[in-house]
């Protein structure tokens, strides 16, 4: 598995840490330039996640992002691939506003992993701290985590490009 422990930055933009807590667990943090709120909704309206979530490098984009979050709700992302479609799907277990995400990855035969978002504000700035929690070694060593500081890279730009407006649905 090649997970790099930070990503390469420059002195104005911010790292995003990724780090293996054991066989199970992958931790990727990254301090974004943005108020709780807004980080939130980039993480929870549908027509702002498909905007940042797919890390370009990928050469693929969403065909439909389907987020109903709320606890119960459930989540579907679809891709193209190799003629026809890949989903990634799964359920929300918790929804604190502008705090706490949980929810299900729920696609493939290795089992259920559970992600954990928190977003802690400080100063105007939020740390983002995303756990992945894999039922096996190998599903840790098969997952998309990886892709998380392209990702979030990407989300700090959207958010530098919103400013302090607020997106309703």
């Amino acid at each position: 598995m090649d997970v790099r422990r930070e990503s390469e930055a420059t002195p104005t933009k911010n790292r995003t840490g990724v780090q293996r807590k054991s066989e199970l667990e992958l931790v990727v943090t990254r301090t974004v330039s943005a108020p709780a709120r807004l980080v939130f909704e980039a993480w929870t309206k549908a027509e702002l996640f498909s905007r940042w979530w797919v890390p370009k490098s990928f050469g693929v984009t969403l065909l439909s992002c389907e987020m109903d979050v709320r606890v119960g709700g459930r989540y579907r992302l679809v891709f193209p691939h190799e003629g026809s479609t890949m989903e990634f799907f799964g359920t929300y277990l918790e929804v604190t506003p502008h705090s706490r995400l949980v929810w299900t990855s729920e696609e493939g035969d290795n089992g259920k992993t559970v992600t954990t978002v928190t977003f802690d504000e400080t100063a105007g700035k939020t740390l983002v701290v995303l756990n992945d929690l894999y039922p096996s070694k190998e599903a840790l060593d098969c997952g998309s985590t990886g892709a998380m500081p392209e990702a979030l890279e990407q989300l700090d730009e959207l958010l530098a490009s919103l400013g302090s407006v607020t997106v309703t649905q």
